[in-house]
């Protein structure tokens, strides 16, 4: 593989990075899959919450493919799902970290919680917010500013649908008064709850997410793949440029 310290599409810098050059970094983290990449002529919010991220990952599978077949750049993918099986293991050595969640409904909330005080976190220490349903255009949402600002978490775990998740990724770091960490993987928390379809390192290092998830959600997942394809036409027309 070829690795690169950063490529820019549509003036998006996607980024290869070492877990360990970046865990104790602060900004924007997000993870953009292809459907939400798919949008980015037509979605001015989230292209701005790309552009102005700290850091852009590149965890579609579908998005480095093409980057090959089209451009015949061979690039790294770095994936939600092995970003937080790495950020596991940080807190698990780290037990004084604070995390905030952010999640899309009750029951994910749970989950989650219980997922993350598995890694012997205190409870003090692990807080959790139930999102709104957001307009992405304009993304506005006070009562969550206020928990933050009170409780001051050291990750800002966002675990709502892509699209969105990064538009208030940048609300709340232009409008939280200290330094953390806010990283938008949206579902991929799910792997590890068991509340989305299995997967392990196996699915995840050989692409083959988007054919598990095709089983396990034959009537949504196909329509998500159909938009996705948008992205060729987005890569064949874009500069891209290793450096």
């Amino acid at each position: 593989m070829i690795k690169f310290s950063f490529q820019k599409i549509k003036f998006i810098s996607f980024k290869d990075h070492e877990f360990k050059n970046i865990i104790n970094k602060m900004g924007l983290f997000l993870f953009p899959a292809a459907p939400a990449l798919a949008s980015i002529e037509d979605k001015k919010r989230y292209f701005i919450s790309l552009k102005k991220a700290d850091f852009v990952f590149l965890d579609s599978s579908f998005f480095v493919i093409i980057l090959r077949i089209f451009k015949n750049l061979k690039v790294i993918r770095f994936s939600g799902y092995k970003f937080l099986k790495l950020l596991f293991s940080y807190l698990k050595k780290n037990k004084k970290t604070s995390i905030f969640l952010i999640d899309p409904d009750i029951d994910k909330s749970k989950n989650n919680y219980k997922l993350i005080k598995k890694f012997g976190l205190k409870q003090k220490n692990i807080n959790s917010y139930i999102a709104p349903f957001y307009n992405f255009k304009s993304i506005k949402d006070k009562n969550l500013l206020i928990k933050i600002k009170k409780y001051k978490p050291n990750i800002i775990l966002i675990n709502i649908g892509g699209g969105t998740q990064e538009i208030l990724g940048l609300y709340l770091k232009n409008n939280i008064n200290h330094k953390c960490k806010i990283i938008c993987t949206g579902a991929a928390i799910s792997f590890f709850t068991k509340d989305q379809f299995p997967i392990n390192d196996f699915i995840d290092q050989y692409y083959l997410g988007w054919f598990v998830r095709s089983i396990y959600s034959p009537f949504t997942f196909p329509k998500r793949l159909f938009y996705a394809l948008k992205l060729v036409k987005i890569v064949l027309k874009s500069k891209i440029t290793i450096v």
